[in-house]
């Protein structure tokens, strides 16, 4: 999607603090916090949210959570949520499937 600023994130159009990445996702750090470590593991496909997903698209979400499990080892996190925002009505802004890395709490 053209304008889509996942999508341009992705394409290192504009500029995030990146974590990690793989050929099918990156995980960068969220600009608009919630919890005291807040990450974003984004799917390099443009897929707009999980009521979008088909079948074909499960290895892919699989990864997208061992990534963010493996974002937050690397943040030395030991406790953690991972959370998606399915719709506007759940939360989601933008229209991009990404999985939200939150802990940091004491």
């Amino acid at each position: 999607m053209e304008d889509c600023i996942f999508c341009k994130i992705v394409k290192k159009e504009i500029p995030a603090e990146m974590l990690q990445e793989t050929p099918e996702a990156v995980i960068i750090k969220d600009i608009h916090p919630s919890a005291p470590v807040h990450y974003l593991a984004i799917l390099k496909k443009h897929i707009p949210s999980i009521k979008d997903v088909g079948h074909k698209d499960e290895a892919l979400l699989g990864h997208l959570i061992h990534e963010a499990k493996e974002g937050a080892k690397r943040l030395g996190l030991s406790g953690y949520k991972l959370v998606f925002n399915v719709g506007r009505e759940g939360g989601q802004v933008i229209d991009h499937i990404h999985l939200h890395i939150l802990g940091g709490w004491k």
